[in-house]
């Protein structure tokens, strides 16, 4: 059945608004460090075989569904199969889990953005500082109200006047940046106090050459696990976005296209940001600069990195914070409209009823993620986490679990029980060739599940 709902304008600005989601927090600090520690090259030839097959037909399904349905996460999939409603539970729960840490995440960037803003880049470089922050108990959840205030007045927006509108100001502007950057990376060069000089284009030929050393068929699979896991962080897979953004797809749009043009943009996106950081890092940093991940690389690593940049250095990492608080938003925000498009669907709440009530309960628990860090301290050891606190049990829950669970059962319901031709008709449905179509049915019924089977399996750190 046709139902009014709101839709992006144009076929561009669903590429960018579903780009934005894809390009967050994930392709700026995880990804350069997967590469680094990877076989540079090799890792990169890997991640673009896999987006191109495995991410590919996640992606494909996900947003296909969405336009099918018209309908957000929580209530997609009962329309394709009335007794496989459930996974729209583990879609809706995945990103309802995964925002209210962002938010926190989001604060540390706005942190770290305002102090070189005012020109306090020196007091980022003293060891401790960012531990500093985060135990703070007020300072925190100031900075993450104002991360979730954005988050909350793009979404209360709506899809055309607030998702789109935004996509298409931030996008090419962290486009831009991040290219700058990267270009800048190239050419940096330092001389150690051993006398060693490294160059930018040196860290270049760690990130692009493939390293074979030591490789082991062990070592390869794990790589490919590296790889795929990545996949979800850069595609937004299995979150429920997808699915939720394909539902404001106007049927006229030619879905294939808009597909290949998001796996570019993601890819290219998260391959500049690793000439963006790897170069950086190894310059100023050497070999064991490389070796951080995730907030560490952003918020401890980095700022030593600007500092040792000189005169230009304040410059350089404001705009680096500015370009990671854009990720970050436009990330958020599709984070969000997950979980809000979900309750106007199943509740028929009004948008502006559902921003403020969801923002609202994101915000609390944002709330006791920052308190993770002192009053509610603990450390707690879960499979592959060691020393894990609220944030890092959340994220594991998300990540490492609910979402592979999500594309498995995802995969069993399009590849086996409605077959592959539901989605393949609504990617077809305006006569468009999918020229992919073997490969899809391929991957969606034997290579994917498996596949995702083996990331599961790994999450419980059965592979070490």
């Amino acid at each position: 059945m046709e139902k009014s709902r709101n839709t992006f304008t144009s076929s561009l600005g669903f590429v960018l608004a579903a780009a934005g989601s894809a390009v967050g927090l994930g392709n700026i600090w995880r990804f350069p460090n997967l590469a680094a520690k990877n076989g540079g090259g090799l890792f990169l030839l890997i991640y673009v075989v896999l987006a191109l097959t495995f991410g590919f037909a996640l992606l494909t399904t996900e947003v296909a569904i969405g336009r099918k349905t018209q309908e957000s996460p929580l209530t997609a999939y009962k329309h394709i199969h009335k007794g496989w409603g459930f996974i729209g539970i583990f879609a809706y729960v995945v990103p309802f889990i995964i925002y209210p840490y962002y938010c926190v995440i989001g604060g540390w960037v706005i942190k770290y953005m305002s102090t070189y803003l005012a020109f306090q880049g020196q007091a980022a470089v003293v060891d401790g500082f960012f531990t500093g922050f985060i135990t703070h108990q007020w300072q925190p959840i100031l900075y993450t109200f104002l991360f979730a205030a954005l988050c909350f007045v793009i979404v209360y927006k709506g899809v055309e006047n607030g998702i789109e509108k935004y996509s298409r100001i931030l996008m090419p502007i962290l486009a831009v940046l991040v290219i700058f950057i990267a270009v800048y990376s190239m050419f940096l060069k330092f001389t150690d106090e051993s006398g060693v000089t490294r160059t930018g284009i040196q860290g270049l030929g760690i990130y692009f050459i493939p390293n074979f050393e030591g490789l082991t068929f062990g070592r390869f699979l794990r790589i490919c696990l590296d790889a795929m896991g990545q996949l979800f962080y850069s595609l937004s897979i299995a979150m429920g976005i997808m699915v939720a953004y394909g539902s404001y797809m106007k049927k006229d749009v030619n879905l294939g296209k808009s597909i290949n043009q998001i796996e570019i943009f993601d890819s290219g996106i998260a391959i500049i940001a690793g000439m963006m950081i790897i170069p950086a890092v190894y310059v100023f940093a050497g070999q064991e600069g490389l070796d951080s991940a995730g907030p560490g690389l952003i918020f401890v690593t980095l700022p030593k990195v600007f500092s040792s940049m000189g005169a230009f250095g304040e410059m350089f990492a404001l705009l680096f914070f500015v370009m990671v608080l854009f990720a970050a938003l436009t990330s958020a925000v599709s984070i969000l409209e997950a979980i809000v498009s979900s309750m106007m669907d199943r509740l028929h709440w009004s948008r502006q009823k559902s921003t403020l009530v969801m923002a609202g309960v994101g915000f609390l628990v944002s709330v006791i993620v920052c308190l993770g860090y002192n009053k509610l301290y603990f450390e707690a050891s879960f499979a592959t986490v060691v020393k894990g606190q609220i944030l890092d049990l959340l994220d594991y829950a998300s990540n490492n679990l609910l979402m592979p669970i999500v594309a498995i059962l995802t995969c069993i319901l399009v590849g086996w029980v409605v077959k592959p031709k539901t989605i393949i008709d609504e990617v077809t449905l305006n006569g468009e060739k999918f020229g992919r179509k073997t490969l899809y049915v391929v991957m969606i019924k034997f290579v994917a599940p498996v596949l995702l089977l083996i990331i599961l399996l790994g999450s419980f750190g059965i592979f070490g």
